[in-house]
This record gives structure tokens, C-alpha cells and sequence, in this order.
């Protein structure tokens, strides 16, 4: 069965009883998160929080280390991206927020997780091969190559069933499915073979008209106030042909700025574009930035109001912390019962 129809079945499944899924998900604190996050997937998030899923959302810590030597100011970059994710309506009484380092048994899982792999097949994972492509190293780090395994102790040390990728993520959860399936045949059943849940999300440009990404100054975020996204908006890359429509495939600056108005007003792209028609890109980024901002009106206050009492910010933290280490040790010592390893 391919991943697509299977992540349909997926989604009838997860309709039905959401409760039989736990679902495990994050970000790199590498900084705070914007409107490509935003519909990407933090809204996919809370949709199967509100539907009951037990969701599981990591703070990669440690992962900021795959792509540069040292990093800068993380505790405030952490707490801030706590701020997004309560911002968007993640809630900490239905949701675990937890941070990578915080779990000492989760990452002890990659030592015999990393027997179950070979080099080779690490080698060819196409998402790897293309953040060596991308880094900004002059070689990559061990912690880089090995990422697929990292990650795959993040699913499975909480036993997730359920894994919310794009499609270019696919062999990032194949790797995490190779690594519990070996364990299984080597060891005995501890974790399960996760499914990779696919996301329909558009993908959103950036001001410059390349992908949105934080390391790229080229993001609206999601704590930006009104100003800083008119102008940034106001700056954004269109082209020289004033009518205004929605084709992606050849105008995909003016389409994916159509596109960002339609999603924060939950229309269709191409009523919006004709509703500006002749208005021209004056007309385009005004639409876009008065939807942008109406839309993130609330977020932001939320974001704002948590802000001013970051000792709840970091009891959130505290509290996954302990969850995730006691759900880890358990984990750890099947694993070490599993391999023979108790003394």
C-alpha cells in the first residue's frame, strides 16, 4: 500500500478512535517559529490534540547541533518556541512539551539503535544527503549523519504509532520503521512499526521567494507585530505584471502571497486573486498584510499574555520533562530486558 493511500486510511482511523494513536512531533529551537510552521503543521497538531490523540511535542535540543558548533542563547529560543506552540493552542493538559536533553533514557536508545543500521543506509537517506548539501560545515557532524536514528529514538522511546510528515520526510519514518522492525526480529516486540501520517499543507514562500525558513530572514512570525509584518510583506518579491492571479506554476511569488491571505481567511486562492484583480501588488500585499495580521490577532495577544509569566512557560517544560523521563526509563529497561542486558 502506498504511504498516500494509507495515510487516507490514517485519517478514517484516527476519526474513529483517536485514542489508540500517540503521535510524536517537534522542532529545532533554531528560532521561533513563523506562518510556514504555522500551516505546515502546528495546526495539524492541534487539530489531533482536540480530536484526542496523545501528542508528543520535542523540543530538538540537541538536534540544533547537527548544522553548528555552538548554541547561541537556546534557553530563550526554547522558552519562545513554548510560547508558539501555546500561542497556536497547544495545551500542556492534553499535550507533552518536553525537551531532548532533558531525557537522558531517550537518547541512550541510539546506541543500540545505531547497531541496527548500516552506513550505507544512512548514506542514501535523500534527507540527510540533503542537509549535508545545505550545511553551512565545511564536513558534517557525526550527530548530522546519524539524525535518522536520533530521530527514530524520539518516536519510538514513547512508543509512537503515528508520525506527521511531508512527503520528502517519508525516509526519515522508514528509518524509524527499519530500526523497530530489526529490533523486533533481534530482541523481541518492544516498540511498534509507526505510520507515517502525510500532510497536505501548501508550502509558503518566503519575502525573497524562496522557501520560507527561519534561517533565512525571509519568514513572517508568528510573534511579529503589525508593523513588522507590513513591512516585511510590504518588501516581499512579486512580478512585473499588474492583474492579479493564482497560478502557482508560473507566478509563484504572487500566488504563494494570494495563497497566504486565502489560509488566513479560509477561502479559495483564486476568489481571492480575482477579488484583487487590477489592484496590482499594492493591492496584493494590502490584502495579504490586513488577513495576516487580523488573523494572528489572537495568537498573538495569547502569546503575549503567556510571555509576561515565563515561570509557567518553564513549569510546562518541567512538567513534560518528568513525563517523558518516566515514560523513557520504562521504555529503557524493556529494552534492556528485551537485549539481556540487566545485571
Amino acid at each position: 500500500m502506498d504511504a498516500i493511500t494509507r495515510s487516507a486510511e490514517l485519517e478514517l482511523e484516527i476519526q474513529a478512535n483517536p485514542g489508540r494513536f500517540r503521535v510524536l512531533t517537534g522542532d529545532r529551537p533554531t528560532g521561533p517559529l513563523h506562518l510556514g510552521h504555522l500551516f505546515g503543521t502546528l495546526q495539524n497538531r492541534v487539530r489531533m490534540q482536540d480530536l484526542g490523540v496523545d501528542l508528543f511535542v520535542i523540543v530538538a535540543d540537541y538536534q540544533v547541533l547537527t548544522d553548528r558548533d555552538v548554541a547561541d542563547r537556546l534557553a530563550e529560543t526554547v522558552e519562545g518556541l513554548v510560547l508558539d506552540y501555546l500561542a497556536v493552542g497547544i495545551d500542556p493538559e492534553r499535550a507533552t512539551v518536553f525537551t531532548h536533553s532533558a531525557v537522558p533514557a531517550l537518547n541512550q536508545l541510539l546506541l543500540p539503535f545505531l547497531s541496527l543500521v548500516t552506513v550505507p543506509e544512512l548514506q542514501r537517506n535523500p534527507t540527510v544527503k540533503d542537509e549535508i548539501a545545505h550545511s553551512r560545515q565545511a564536513s558534517v557532524s557525526g550527530l548530522m549523519f546519524t539524525y535518522p536514528v536520533h530521530q527514530a529514538a524520539d518516536i519510538l522511546f514513547c512508543k509512537g504509532n503515528l508520525v506527521p510528515a511531508g512527503l520528502d520526510q517519508l525516509p526519515h519514518v522508514e528509518i524509524t520503521r527499519l530500526v523497530a522492525r530489526r529490533f523486533t526480529e533481534r530482541y523481541g516486540p518492544v516498540f511498534p512499526e509507526p505510520d507515517a501520517l502525510l500532510s497536505a499543507a501548501p508550502v509558503l514562500l518566503g519575502t525573497d521567494g524562496t522557501k520560507m525558513s527561519k534561517g533565512r530572514n525571509n519568514a513572517i512570525t508568528l510573534g511579529a507585530s503589525d508593523d513588522e509584518t507590513a513591512r516585511l510583506l510590504k518588501g516581499a518579491r512579486t512580478d512585473a505584471e499588474r492583474h492579479i492571479t493564482y497560478d502557482p506554476a508560473n507566478r509563484p511569488e504572487v500566488s504563494s502571497l494570494v495563497l497566504l491571505a486565502a489560509l488566513c481567511q479560509d477561502r479559495d486562492p483564486v476568489d481571492v486573486a480575482a477579488e484583487i484583480g487590477n489592484g496590482g501588488a499594492a493591492a496584493l500585499k494590502r490584502t495579504v498584510t490586513e488577513a495576516v495580521n487580523e488573523f494572528l490577532a489572537p495568537m498573538r495577544a495569547r502569546r503575549a499574555a503567556y510571555a509576561a509569566d515565563l515561570t509557567y512557560v518553564r513549569k510546562i517544560i518541567q512538567v513534560g520533562n518528568e513525563r517523558a523521563n518516566a515514560i523513557a526509563d520504562q521504555t529503557l529497561a524493556e529494552v534492556r530486558q528485551a537485549m539481556g542486558t540487566v545485571y
